[in-house]
């Protein structure tokens, strides 16, 4: 499979793509409106990848709309539905997981209507381009980074729980990996607390997992969230339960907020993907495709592990690339 690996943007850098038509119906052809399937709005992550894409095809003359799938996989096939009916000229995919996106993929083949998959990726099923994050080299520096945290409080003979996303999503699967490889090779000798997967992807949710987790093991020392803001569910979890300073938060992904708590060490690392970057990718990849070309099969954006040693130095970045200028 072809890869081409995309290095960090400076801030402010403007990613822009070539438009026009090629090899689909006429339909399409007369169409201007690009569709961007997502998960959930709800969370940050999916609204800078949105912000990517609409910036970069708006830059392109193209209307762009992002339909929210609320996590439901029934909701992203209907959403799906409606756009294929109306003609869109392309779509960008988040599927709300790995099982079911084959099932949108089939209809847009049908209808020959062009489709990028940003993030999470497919079973099977035809797709003009995959952009991904290599999460499971995320999730390794990650692990790496908390071993050697735990290390440092000589904890590192304690038990680490973990948060995860869905693991019927090829990034879940990998961050589940990723992070545990990088615990072992970082030097942890202790145990896993045990695995809770998220269905809600909210504060709340973790909040109770994590509940659950320093219940059932009051040797816990670290924790690994597998996505944005439900972290800040655990660090309320851990304040809660008069453990602060005892069991050490290691997250994924980013949000402002993360920003101060990284500075403060409430969080040891957060290995952040780049969303907004991953986001002006896959419209680039689309319009590539509008206009005749190819994109590369699958495109690599590379995660930064952020932590309060590198957060100054980064954070012109990742102003751009994760927070979308937000921060």
């Amino acid at each position: 499979m072809e890869r081409r690996t995309f290095l960090k943007l400076a801030a402010g850098t403007t990613l822009l793509a070539g438009t026009g038509m090629a090899g689909i119906n006429a339909a399409s052809a007369a169409s201007k409106e690009i569709v961007y399937l997502t998960p959930g709005l709800d969370l940050p992550f999916w609204r800078y990848l949105s912000k990517g894409i609409e910036e970069t095809v708006k830059a392109k003359g193209y209307n762009f709309q992002a339909l929210d799938s609320h996590n439901s996989a029934e909701t992203q096939l209907r959403n799906a539905q409606d756009s294929i009916a109306r003609g869109v000229a392309g779509i960008v995919i988040s599927p709300t997981d790995s099982s079911t996106a084959p099932s949108v993929l089939a209809l847009a083949q049908k209808a020959n209507i062009p489709v990028v998959i940003g993030d999470i990726g497919t079973n099977s099923g035809d797709y003009a381009s995959f952009i991904i994050s290599d999460n499971y080299k995320g999730a390794h520096d990650v692990g790496v980074a908390l071993a050697t945290a735990l290390k440092a409080k000589g904890w590192e003979s304690g038990s680490v729980g973990i948060v995860a996303i869905s693991q019927a999503r090829k990034n879940g699967q990998a961050r589940t990996k990723g992070f545990l490889d990088g615990l072992k090779e970082g030097g942890f000798t202790g145990k896993e607390a045990g695995m809770q997967q998220m269905q809600s992807y909210t504060a709340d949710e973790t909040f109770k997992f994590t509940q659950d987790l320093l219940t059932a093991n009051p040797d816990m020392r670290g924790l690994f969230i597998q996505t944005d803001q439900p972290a800040i569910g655990a660090l309320r979890a851990i304040k809660a339960a008069r453990r602060n300073g005892e069991v050490l938060v290691a997250a994924f992904d980013g949000i402002p907020e993360f920003v101060d708590l990284l500075k403060s060490g409430d969080l040891v690392v957060s290995g952040m993907q780049q969303p907004f970057l991953m986001g002006a990718t896959s419209g680039e990849a689309l319009l590539k495709v509008l206009d005749g070309g190819t994109p590369e099969k699958e495109i690599t954006v590379p995660i930064v592990a952020i932590t309060s040693t590198n957060i100054e130095q980064e954070l012109p970045t990742i102003r751009k690339t994760v927070f979308a200028n937000e921060v």
